[in-house]
């Protein structure tokens, strides 16, 4: 199934505007906005005709520049041998540099979790929240994965700035 057929069928099963972007990119993708993202990763999931049963990666992108994160879903249906890219984007926030446990959420980025349809996105959106500060919607564990709770800033973000010690241990060499 290609991404125009698979678009198409969003469009008329979520009644949602996918949009499929003409690009050189090597793999196309299809478009959401994120408010129409648990209704069409439902029909992804459960349409007799996808069966996207595989959520392969789900990861960050920053771009400061067009003042946007990105999520990207790579799908899979092993049944049926196809795989599909979908992005969502969303308005660049700088998170607070310090994470506690007063954590004020609309200062991220906040995307819909995708964690109750692909159990995989559980430790897939933590990272997304650990490296970009990105706030995962009904997410049943958001907290750090890789890095210390009392780590400062996200690293994959772009104007991450690292600091010279962490508990009096220099980072950089």
């Amino acid at each position: 199934m290609t991404q125009i057929e698979i678009s198409d069928l969003l469009k008329q099963k979520v009644h949602v505007d996918a949009v499929v972007p003409e690009s050189d990119a090597a793999q196309a993708w299809i478009e959401l906005q994120p408010d129409y993202l648990l209704a069409c990763a439902d029909v992804l999931r459960s349409d007799p005709a996808l069966y996207f049963d595989h959520l392969a990666c789900l990861s960050g992108v920053d771009l400061p520049e067009q003042n946007k994160i990105v999520i990207v879903l790579h799908l899979y249906s092993y049944p049926f041998e196809h795989k599909v890219v979908i992005k969502y984007f969303t308005e660049r926030k700088t998170p607070p540099l310090l994470l506690n446990n007063q954590i004020d959420k609309t200062q991220f980025p906040i995307f819909p979790s995708v964690s109750g349809i692909w159990k995989t996105a559980i430790w897939h959106e933590r990272e997304a929240f650990d490296l970009f500060g990105i706030w995962f919607e009904n997410h049943p564990d958001l907290r750090r994965i890789l890095l210390p709770p009392d780590w400062e800033g996200f690293p994959l973000r772009k104007d991450y700035t690292l600091a010279e010690k962490y508990h009096d241990i220099q980072i950089e060499y």
